[in-house]
């Protein structure tokens, strides 16, 4: 049960994602998270440096599908400007969105990463539906109320990973 909290990767932010590392890996579409991992929870809109890796990774032929459990509004208002398909509402960790995203890329599971800041909806909905995750550290030192709640909860699930040396990176 615990090693479905565990990240296959984890990186200090969504720049260190590079399209042509995913690419040697035959990865040719990403789920992502949207608040705290591509940008602070209360921030409505994409950094430049954001349009940019949103960019690249278009240029290098990979997709990307947000997948959030915010609200349509939130989600919406960020990612059509950007033109990102998105999935609003889709209570992970339960599976059903990360796949809707897999099938609308017409990608294969092997195919696609999941990224998020959290481990109790990204990491654990992206292992449990049979996907590569990777873990970022989140972009806010804020949470709003509900995420405060699960970072507690994720401190000691990390505390429990370290202790049987499943991570060794620093926190």
């Amino acid at each position: 049960m615990l090693k479905n909290f565990l990240p296959g990767e984890y990186v200090k932010n969504i720049f260190d994602i590079s399209p042509l590392k995913l690419k040697e890996r035959g990865v040719k579409g990403i789920i992502t998270d949207l608040d705290n991992t591509l940008v602070e929870w209360d921030r409505p809109d994409a950094t430049p440096a954001l349009i940019d890796w949103f960019k690249e990774m278009k240029r290098n032929g990979i997709k990307v599908t947000i997948v959030s459990n915010n609200v349509e509004k939130r989600v919406k208002a960020f990612s059509e400007p950007l033109d990102i398909p998105f999935i609003f509402q889709a209570r992970k960790p339960f599976g059903r969105a990360f796949r809707r995203a897999a099938r609308e890329m017409e990608l294969p599971k092997n195919e696609v990463v999941v990224i998020g800041d959290q481990l109790l909806t990204d990491v654990l909905g992206g292992n449990r539906s049979g996907f590569h995750t990777i873990l970022v550290v989140p972009v806010a030192s804020t949470d709003g109320f509900f995420t405060r709640i699960n970072r507690k909860i994720e401190r000691n699930i990390m505390r429990s990973l370290k202790r049987k040396g499943w991570i060794q990176w620093e926190e």
